[in-house]
């Protein structure tokens, strides 16, 4: 959980950093970032623990003492299967009503978080946000608290135009002052110019590109700090995406979007025929027309002042069909990969439960059979395992992802791979079998050469 817990602090250290966050914000993220990695931190703890707790019993020759009093290793498995099989109920029961929950938590305060503003800081050389309104260039800064600027260059947005930077102010000098406690910050600026273009609704005058320019030798700028110390990471926003649901609202998810799919696709193929325009055409006497051998082609039995028309309405309406079915392609593709993601999210609380109980079963017959306990090669076939299992469950979760497999296959067959090889392993150390037996290859070998050699 460390590891992982770590890993997540540098992926998301940009929305963390520079904004003036208490620790208690921070905590609070990690807190409800935490339950997302357990469905990868809890297999791999399974893997890894029975591993080194099975090879340690094997190194330490404690399975020989068992057998040598009657307890076999299914007997000695048995207590820690049926703990597993609880574990793997309870990681589904976790993975379907805590996950979800924290998922909408972690996504509301990582939104809530990107709406912060960072602390008052003017760095020199370069434009400083502050506010929504001012963007503040210096060229140096001197002072105890860095309040004496020099060089200063404001674009300031005009109300009319909010989009548009239609003030600039450019002065020698200026000092930052405030009164403790205060909301405000005062910007006094010293030997400068205020140029601002004018925004005119007549046309021809505004063509004119009318603006105002003044010299001044001591203007004061009052910044409203009132919106970037007013913070609320407690604020419910109106988000939702797969992860955020149980098995029945993904369900019903499902139900809903695949209906919506099929009906889609069902008007667009109903307005590709509409927009033939086939009926446009009908013609009584042209329908009593007696087709005969000197007819070549479908035109044939239209007027000639019709023909012209037809022509030009069938590319136009090829061209547009062309266009129509591309924009409903991409759009089709869309709502695929969303209705694909819905169905992942769904079988993934599922494998999760399964997974631990399948690993548990290559691990505790492995370190059985390789004998060897503690930190060292258990951790290292532990880690190689795991990682295997979940590479494949990553590019198979991406390929259902663009329709390329079934979400089904996509989200268990990592799964399924492992299971036979926990069949394998639980046979080979329940019948005192290694994993490879190399004088039994060696004598096949020999007999081989054996009988080519006669």
């Amino acid at each position: 959980m460390f590891i992982f817990i770590l890993q997540g602090i540098w992926l998301y250290i940009s929305e963390l950093a520079g904004k003036d966050l208490d620790l208690g914000i921070v905590l609070k993220f990690l807190w409800f970032y935490s339950p997302r990695i357990v469905t990868l931190v809890l297999p791999l703890s399974i893997l890894v623990t029975s591993l080194m707790v099975f090879g340690g019993f094997a190194e330490r020759y404690e399975f020989a003492a068992m057998k040598s009093t009657g307890i076999s290793l299914q007997r000695a498995m048995r207590s820690l299967s049926v703990f597993i099989v609880l574990l793997g109920i309870t990681a589904f029961f976790f993975s379907n009503n805590v996950i979800p929950y924290s998922e909408y938590k972690w996504q509301n305060l990582r939104r809530n978080i990107q709406q912060f503003k960072p602390s008052i800081a003017i760095a020199e050389g370069q434009f400083n946000q502050i506010g929504e309104d001012f963007n503040i260039k210096v060229a140096e800064k001197s002072g105890e608290r860095g309040e004496f600027l020099k060089e200063v260059i404001i674009h300031k947005k005009n109300m009319k135009r909010p989009s548009s930077n239609l003030i600039v102010i450019i002065a020698e000098d200026g000092e930052l002052a405030s009164i403790e406690g205060s909301n405000t910050l005062s910007l006094i600026l010293n030997n400068g110019h205020y140029y601002e273009e004018m925004v005119e609704k007549d046309y021809k005058k505004q063509q004119r590109e009318p603006f105002i320019k003044t010299y001044f030798e001591q203007y004061t700028i009052n910044i409203d700090l009132t919106a970037l110390n007013k913070k609320d990471v407690e604020q419910e926003n109106n988000i939702s995406n797969q992860n955020m649901f149980n098995i029945g609202e993904l369900s019903t998810s499902i139900d809903s979007l695949s209906d919506a799919y099929t009906k889609d696709i069902k008007l667009f193929s109903d307005n590709m025929y509409y927009r033939t325009g086939s009926g446009k055409f009908v013609d009584k006497k042209t329908a009593t027309v007696v087709l005969n051998d000197t007819i070549n082609s479908v035109l044939d039995i239209y007027p000639a002042h019709q023909r012209a028309d037809i022509i030009a309405m069938a590319v136009n309406n090829a061209n547009g069909t062309i266009q129509a079915a591309m924009a409903k392609k991409k759009d089709a593709k869309r709502k695929v990969r969303r209705l694909n993601k819905y169905e992942i999210a769904l079988h993934e609380k599922i494998v999760l439960g399964i997974a631990c109980i399948i690993l548990f079963f290559i691990g505790a017959p492995l370190g059985a059979i390789i004998r060897k306990g503690g930190m060292g090669l258990p951790m290292v076939v532990a880690v190689v395992l795991f990682l295997t299992y979940h590479f494949i469950g990553i590019f198979a979760k991406n390929s259902a992802e663009d329709g390329s497999i079934h979400p089904f296959i996509g989200t268990w067959i990592s799964t399924l791979i492992m299971l036979p090889l926990s069949i394998w392993l639980t046979y080979r150390a329940t019948t005192d079998q290694g994993i490879v037996d190399f004088d039994q290859f060696g004598q096949r070998i020999k007999r081989l050469f054996k009988k080519r050699t006669k």
